[in-house]
């Protein structure tokens, strides 16, 4: 009924950018803010958008990337190689941390505030008619904007799952999963192979997959669907070796070709190991479908991707002394990969800052963490976030120590109040907590 109230009054008159985006976020169900009940499972609503814009999803070529972990990270390195490459590259990821307009960028730029306006009131008769969610909202606007601009390639990322995602809707060239861990087990099923099985649902038809890490108990799901679906699987960790020569630098052996390389990449984190190989292979396959892309372009865009594509939140340093490093993984396998970068670090005095959802299986993620730190248990400002009195209470049945802060940045001031030097602060648990870094 909101919708339907806010469809005539928007009749008479033209919203600003801040009104337009308040009645996103207000009047459709948005699940980085409230969780399951935003989640549509099928692709009715998307297909019915996409139609009302003469299907912008078949006027550009794309690579689909779904995954638990590395998918993010991974979009945007594939991104900045092809921009490097000289290519007109749109990016479509999800969610955003600071300002809305980050989902949809072009060669790194994002969309204008102006076609976010434009294209909600071009499409306010379906949004009234067909009451999509915010995501699905977001996709078709993405699509919309590639199209319109006629991009060379855009690199779409997989919002939640594969198989019922609103992305689910293109063909790509070729489609890319990266890791499969934990996380949303009340939508995407309570195995590991029933998880890999909604990913591999982005797999179609005669498309190549590459599957970024081998991992035995899911290899099948993969090796199953791209049977029946004829699709060519290559599994990326098979062919390139990625040893890890420091943080961030490491060295690539083609072991098809015998060819060496080292990389050298401004996403810190040694656990981009895992994703530097899918990336590698997905541009093999793409250089085999006439895209010009040579070693240097790789080189060059993974030691600038942050700079070429803005990505924010994958192990960033914010300051030196003491050393502040914030990062966006927020389930089992996020964290695990944390922890033990974590563990590399050298420092007097360990201060976590930490803040999680209410939608996590919450054991196994603070059983992880390192019991010798001292936390400041925050919340982020969305309806999905545990309230930090909670999750102080859940961490101390596991033996981990800390007051509760709420305020994400009052909590980071006090850690950089309390801390020497030499110490170490660590922000993270949840996209939304390092969102609200002012630092950022």
């Amino acid at each position: 009924m909101i919708g339907f109230l806010f469809y005539f009054f928007w009749q008479a008159v033209m919203l600003s950018y801040e009104d337009t985006l308040e009645f996103l976020y207000d009047n459709l169900p948005m699940y980085q803010r409230v969780g399951a009940v935003a989640y549509k499972e099928d692709l009715t609503n998307t297909i019915a958008l996409c139609e009302e814009l003469g299907n912008p999803q078949y006027q550009f070529k794309s690579v689909h990337v779904a995954g638990t972990n590395g998918k993010g990270s991974s979009s945007h390195m594939l991104a900045a190689i092809l921009q490097t490459a000289g290519y007109k590259t749109g990016l479509y990821t999800s969610p955003h941390l600071k300002e809305f307009t980050e989902r949809i960028r072009i060669n790194g730029n994002e969309v204008s505030k102006e076609f976010v306006i434009d294209f909600v009131e071009r499409i306010r008769p379906a949004i009234a008619r067909i009451q999509p969610s915010f995501f699905e909202i977001t996709v078709a606007m993405a699509f919309d904007y590639f199209a319109k601009q006629k991009v060379d390639i855009a690199i779409i990322e997989v919002g939640l799952g594969g198989r019922l995602d609103s992305t689910n809707v293109i063909t790509p060239l070729v489609s890319m999963i990266t890791n499969i861990s934990w996380d949303h087990k009340e939508l995407l099923g309570d195995t590991l192979s029933k998880i890999a099985g909604e990913k591999a649902g982005i797999i179609k038809p005669k498309v190549p997959v590459v599957i970024s890490e081998r991992q035995t108990e899911v290899a099948d799901v993969f090796s199953n669907k791209a049977s029946a679906t004829n699709s060519k699987l290559q599994l990326a960790s098979d062919l390139y070796e990625v040893i890890v020569l420091t943080n961030g630098n490491f060295q690539i052996h083609n072991r098809e070709t015998g060819l060496d390389m080292n990389l050298s990449l401004d996403l810190k984190g040694t656990y981009q190991r895992k994703n530097v190989a899918g990336v590698l292979a997905t541009i093999d396959i793409l250089r085999k479908s006439g895209f010009v892309i040579s070693s240097d372009h790789i080189m060059h865009a993974l030691q600038n991707t942050t700079t070429l594509t803005g990505l924010k939140g994958r192990w960033q340093k914010l300051s030196e002394h003491p050393l502040m490093i914030c990062d966006t993984g927020h389930n089992e396998g996020g964290i695990r990969e944390v922890v033990q970068q974590i563990r590399q670090q050298k420092y007097n005095r360990l201060w976590i800052v930490l803040g999680c959802v209410k939608d996590k299986d919450l054991h196994a993620v603070l059983s992880l963490l390192p019991k010798e730190a001292y936390y400041f248990f925050c919340q982020a400002k969305i309806p999905r976030a545990l309230d930090a009195a909670e999750l102080m209470k859940q961490s101390m049945e596991v033996g981990l120590t800390g007051e509760v802060i709420g305020d994400v940045n009052q909590a980071i001031r006090t850690a950089k109040e309390r801390s020497g030097k030499g110490d170490f602060i660590f922000i993270g648990g949840s996209t939304f907590v390092v969102a609200e870094i002012d630092e950022l």
